[in-house]
């Protein structure tokens, strides 16, 4: 007795988050993770609800979210209808704005310097899966430490802290001269000489001075743009240096808008910004946000 056929609900695979395998009757499905975060909870959740469908293994992804492989298409609706419930919906993976990825930040690392977890729930609730020309990844580091490789995205956003030195009292002591890891500080006949074209603005000469007399300015968010990893990687362009989240959502609000209204589809982004003025792409845009 031949088996029926199998119930498939052709619409679900019109979702980013759902992909084909090389054996075209199963798939994978991406989750929905913004900096990859999620409680015990859910964790678990997500591991009963693979054994209940069926789903053997779990893939942790590069881009800090998981995939369930190996789904019979025929259980997908149930399988999303729990994955939602348990606060893990089905993620992006096509010509949208896809997962956004961040390192702890502030929250929990000595380096951070913006709260770079909390941006990326901002960011991800205003545009996580918008559908574009083209496929945009957006990554956060809290520190130029780039621990998220923020720059080989199409949208990077990096954590900045300037040094401010009062050469009236600093002592001379050299402390900071080993915490700096570009070697843009020295001491010179009792004094500190920083080398500005050197100094990567990570704030970590701050910190340990003996008699705090090294601040900070106020943290900032630098913006770059036309990342790529892949197979051919790309560091971001510097676009612009910005004071607040709120500055931040904006500037992405308007390079989201120019994606969606200028770019063309079948070609990375990073190679259309090579075609085009960089400044002038960039002043259109400073332009649309003053505006």
């Amino acid at each position: 007795m031949s088996r029926p056929p199998r119930q498939i609900n052709q619409d679900l695979f019109t979702r980013g988050g759902i992909i084909t395998e090389i054996d075209p009757d199963f798939c994978i499905v991406r989750l929905r993770m913004p900096a990859g975060m999620m409680t015990p909870a859910q964790m678990k959740g997500i591991g009963e609800i693979a054994e209940r469908h069926g789903v053997e293994t779990l893939h942790l992804t590069t881009r800090q979210t998981v995939e369930l492989p190996h789904v019979d298409p025929s259980k997908l609706d149930g399988l999303l209808d729990d994955l939602a419930a348990n606060g893990t919906p089905l993620g992006a993976e096509r010509e949208e704005v896809v997962n956004v990825t961040a390192c702890l930040g502030t929250r929990h690392c000595k380096f951070g310097i913006i709260d770079s977890v909390g941006l990326a729930e901002k960011i991800d609730k205003k545009f996580f899966g918008k559908e574009l020309p083209v496929k945009v990844r957006i990554a956060i580091s809290s520190c130029p430490n780039g621990c998220e490789s923020e720059r080989l995205n199409e949208i990077g956003i990096t954590g900045i802290q300037r040094p401010i030195r009062d050469p009236g009292l600093c002592t001379g002591c050299g402390t900071c001269t080993h915490y700096c890891r570009e070697k843009a500080i020295e001491v010179q006949d009792g004094l500190v000489v920083v080398e500005a074209n050197k100094c990567m603005e990570c704030g970590f000469c701050i910190k340990p001075c003996p008699f705090h007399i090294i601040r900070g300015t106020d943290p900032e968010y630098r913006i770059t743009i036309g990342g790529h990893r892949g197979r051919h990687p790309k560091i971001g362009r510097h676009f612009i240096d910005v004071k607040s989240q709120e500055d931040v959502i904006r500037v992405i609000d308007k390079v989201i808008y120019w994606i969606y209204r200028q770019a063309s589809s079948g070609l990375l982004l990073p190679e259309q910004l090579d075609e085009l003025d960089f400044d002038e792409f960039k002043k259109s845009i400073v332009k649309m946000i003053e505006g």
